[in-house]
């Protein structure tokens, strides 16, 4: 997967788009205009061609699919003198933030064809712009040709997740002859829309059987059909009394958990990367973990858990310490016995605690820089009715919005998946992710599982 550097796209109309993020940064595209298909006349040098596309406006979609090909015909003046040379051009230009650009470096791969000539590859030049700075737009360089009454391209365009921020653009094509003069112009439709995202950014979910096998369901991206078929994980499973995630499983093998066995010792799993073997061997944490009835993985990959009592303690994430992988323990607060589930709520950067009445609840994490305050904000109410379901799993993005969803479990075994949708958040800019109110159905048979995280 190419790397991405962050950025936004130019503000000049961004209230025209919808808003889209990319590694936590906002983007959209700022359209500029651009002249129409058509014939023209270029002050001083005569008539002009025409440029027309085939099929109308391409839809391109930004992700795993692969290329598709843009074809348009460019009819040349009488007369022109070759070689001819042409250039595409987005109506966009690449505005850097933090110093990087909001596009991946292979954002676009293109491979070109004229007039039934081998594909050869083609470049696009993707710059982006810092402040007070003054450059191109986005372009795509086309091959030179000998002249000819009409040449017919052909591109393929393969896109990344990254290239939604290039939203619809109608891009500029231009030729021109051997002098420089342009002799053909027009523009062609490109709607960039998502795609399935990379396995990176695909959640999985887990399912212990009760045998005490474990079993992984990789998301497809796809929510009519949004986990593959199962993948064999291990057995002796049945060992341990909870399973949490600490950084939430993806398709693509990453993400770490915690599991407490019988006798109350915690053992921690790393990540592996590789879907196909997607745990490292456990490794011990400590014992006396049976003291809590609920330990659930919270924000920047720590803990919380409930002990009998029902006081909350979280447990934060130590990178830097003596070897421990959680710093000690520090109280959050009382009378958490009121919920009979606390749920990881995927990427949603909190927990979900559901109540004996049914009612399902966000915490979100607390802010940053407020040393005196505790893990997490005051609890929103998401909705009631959350006593139908028997297991509540959160996960990271199982569809192509790029946010994290949830599934619940009935009573019969049908497991119903629920999309993550954004709701304004006062005091924040970004809003907060919750389950959203409509659900559909994944599939029944799901009682054969005890646990799913």
């Amino acid at each position: 997967m190419a790397r991405v550097r962050r950025a936004v796209i130019a503000t000049a109309l961004v209230a025209a788009l919808a808003p889209l993020t990319f590694g936590g940064a906002a983007a959209a595209a700022a359209p500029v205009t651009t002249t129409a298909a058509g014939t023209a006349t270029q002050a001083g040098t005569g008539a002009v061609g025409t440029v027309v596309q085939e099929g109308g406006r391409l839809t391109v979609l930004a992700g795993e699919e692969g290329a598709v090909t843009l074809r348009f015909t460019a009819t040349l003046p009488a007369g022109t003198q070759g070689p001819v040379s042409a250039k595409l051009r987005l109506p966009t230009t690449l505005v850097a933030i933090a110093g990087g650009s909001p596009v991946s470096e292979d954002v676009i791969r293109s491979t070109c064809t004229v007039n039934g000539t081998a594909y050869g590859a083609c470049l696009w030049d993707m710059p982006y712009v810092r402040a007070g700075e003054e450059k191109d737009p986005p372009s795509l360089a086309l091959p030179t040709v000998t002249a000819a009454d009409t040449l017919a391209y052909a591109v393929t365009l393969d896109a990344d997740r990254t290239a939604l921020v290039l939203g619809h653009p109608d891009a500029r094509v231009e030729l021109k002859d051997s002098t420089g003069t342009v002799v053909a112009q027009g523009t062609v439709g490109l709607d960039f829309v998502p795609g399935t995202p990379p396995a990176s950014q695909r959640g999985a979910l887990h399912a212990r059987d009760k045998y005490g096998v474990l079993w992984r369901y990789e998301g497809t991206g796809d929510v009519t059909r949004p986990f593959a078929a199962r993948e064999r994980v291990g057995g002796g499973w049945d060992a341990y009394t909870v399973v949490t995630p600490l950084v939430s499983p993806t398709a693509g093998g990453t993400g770490s958990l915690v599991a407490r066995d019988r006798a109350g010792v915690l053992w921690y799993y790393e990540g592996t990367g590789n879907p196909a073997v997607p745990f490292a061997p456990r490794e011990r944490v400590g014992g006396g973990w049976n003291t809590y009835t609920a330990i659930v993985g919270s924000v920047d990959d720590g803990l919380v858990a409930r002990d009998r009592d029902g006081v909350l303690w979280t447990y934060e994430r130590n990178y830097y310490g003596n070897g421990q992988p959680f710093a000690p323990r520090q109280r959050v607060g009382g009378g958490w016995n009121t919920y009979n589930a606390l749920v990881k709520s995927g990427g949603y950067d909190g927990i979900l605690s559901r109540d004996k009445d049914g009612v399902l609840w966000k915490y979100n994490r607390q802010g940053r820089g407020c040393a005196s305050c505790g893990p997490f904000e005051p609890r929103q109410r998401v909705g009631g009715g959350w006593n139908a379901y028997t297991a509540l799993a959160g996960t990271t993005e199982l569809g192509r919005d790029e946010n994290p969803d949830l599934v619940a479990r009935d009573a019969a075994g049908k497991l119903w998946l629920y999309q993550g949708v954004r709701f304004p958040k006062p005091g924040s800019y970004r809003g907060t992710i919750v389950p959203g109110p409509t659900r559909s159905l994944v599939g029944g048979g799901w009682n054969a599982y005890d646990l799913m995280f």
